[in-house]
């Protein structure tokens, strides 16, 4: 069920904004008829997640069409003109680089960049929240990024949530990998978003269904291994709410300024 300030919502005065298939429209029909309650504080709270969990998946298809290579942190790569590599194989942001177009660099120029799966889904979160935001309000933001695996991302308030009941597109899910050759640690799990179609994004392994990144982890186990990979009943999220207010209120501020400058200019005139 879905309450926007303690009160059910109808359906009818939202999902007729979305079309009938759309990711939006699922997720929502999904939460409300959940026995979980799903509370936010507004119905821009709602709409703010939806948005985010689209661009998410949008972010997906273009991180895998950028071509960037999968590399273990002793051998990442990065493009110099914005990002300064780490003796820990993260990536951190030049001095005087807009931390917007140094997040875009990595979807138009993916051949100068490699890393790891989890890395790779913070960037995706980067970039979903850049679709969004107003420039300035994420340059302000994010002011200081470091990408490393999910050592860096306070500021997306992500978090990793076991045992939950509803799962949702732009989710990020792992599949584990217990019995991996210990000569490839690396694959000894992966990241991967849910693209709401059946299909994951994962980084190293590309889009496939989840008998395909199970498959491809398999093939990437120890010799004698008994324990097949699996898909782990959890799932890794920014915190939407938290993105949202701060959306809201730099909204709410631009349009007060628009406000008090048009004002100014109406008294003005007489």
């Amino acid at each position: 069920m879905i309450k926007i300030s303690g009160e059910p919502i109808t359906m009818d005065s939202i999902i007729s904004e979305y079309t009938g298939n759309s990711i939006e429209r699922k997720s929502i029909e999904k939460l409300n008829t959940s026995s979980v309650v799903y509370e936010y504080s507004s119905i821009e709270q709602l709409k703010f997640e939806m948005k985010m969990r689209v661009n998410i998946i949008k972010s997906s298809y273009e991180l895998f069409k950028s071509r960037m290579a999968f590399r273990v942190f002793r051998q990442t790569m990065c493009n110099e003109e914005y990002w300064n590599r780490t003796n820990d194989g993260g990536f951190e942001l030049k001095e005087g680089v807009k931390p917007s177009e140094a997040i875009k660099d990595i979807f138009r120029n993916g051949l100068k960049y490699g890393t790891e799966c989890a890395t790779a889904i913070v960037i995706i979160y980067y970039k979903a929240v850049a679709n969004i935001y107003p420039e300035e309000l994420f340059n302000e933001m994010f002011s200081k990024i470091k990408l490393m695996n999910w050592h860096y991302d306070r500021d997306l308030g992500v978090d990793y949530y076991k045992n939950i009941t509803d799962y949702l597109p732009g989710d990020c899910r792992y599949f584990k990998n217990p019995d991996v050759d210990t000569k490839t640690p690396q694959w000894q799990g992966e990241n991967a978003i849910d693209l709401g179609d059946e299909n994951y994004y994962g980084h190293g392994i590309g889009i496939r269904n989840a008998e395909g990144i199970i498959k491809a982890l398999n093939s990437k186990r120890k010799e004698g291994a008994r324990v097949e990979a699996s898909l782990l009943e959890s799932a890794t999220r920014p915190d939407f709410k938290y993105l949202s207010d701060k959306y809201q209120k730099h909204i709410s501020s631009m349009a007060r300024e628009y406000y008090r400058i048009s004002l100014h200019s109406v008294m003005g005139s007489f």
